[in-house]
């Protein structure tokens, strides 16, 4: 139950950008830029983007933001949706590129402590392809679901048991992006 009377039943941050619009309509516009446009000069795809979104929520044990991206990761990657979960479970194992696993590595470090990109761990990256958009939209998704998964998890939003709902979530998700909720 939320610590809050939050007036829906959406779950997770829908439940907060309805109560609160205000605030809610410039966190939809930064997750719709992070995941959908990116910066000029990337070359991540969108289910790249949600993978680093679901992969730095997992890190944070955000169960929500975890699950709703991850769905909407295995939709965008269509018939390679099995590489979310095996990058999840283990990104050096996982049939991702070598791009991507290098970026996942800072990605996880922004997550747990950002002082420790260091110059090595950016070169990584850049020797395995990664242009300074790659690198940029990275640290900012990482940045940004750190924040999210503390305010979806700080007001303990509803999250839902039930895989067949995210898997509508990452549906919805896919194919529209980051939409603010119609009003009651």
């Amino acid at each position: 139950m939320p610590y809050i009377q939050l007036n829906n039943d959406a779950p997770g941050i829908r439940s907060l950008v309805m109560y609160r619009p205000d605030t809610g309509k410039p966190l939809y516009e930064l997750v719709q830029a992070l995941l959908r446009a990116g910066s000029p000069d990337s070359t991540l795809s969108d289910a790249e983007r949600e993978l680093i979104a679901a992969y730095v929520s997992s890190r944070n044990r955000t169960a929500f933001c975890m699950n709703s991206h991850a769905a909407a990761s295995r939709y965008l990657f269509g018939e390679q949706a099995s590489v979310v979960d095996q990058a999840l479970q283990n990104p050096e194992t996982a049939p991702i590129s070598s791009k991507l696993r290098a970026l996942l590595t800072i990605a996880e470090r922004v997550t747990a402590d950002a002082r420790t990109v260091t110059d090595d761990v950016v070169a990584a990256a850049r020797t395995e392809g990664a242009t300074d958009g790659d690198i940029h939209d990275t640290v900012l998704i990482a940045a940004s679901f750190s924040m999210y998964n503390r305010y979806v998890d700080g007001l303990a939003t509803l999250t839902p048991d039930d895989p067949a709902a995210y898997a509508a979530m990452g549906e919805r998700m896919g194919k529209i992006g980051y939409a603010l909720p119609k009003p009651n």
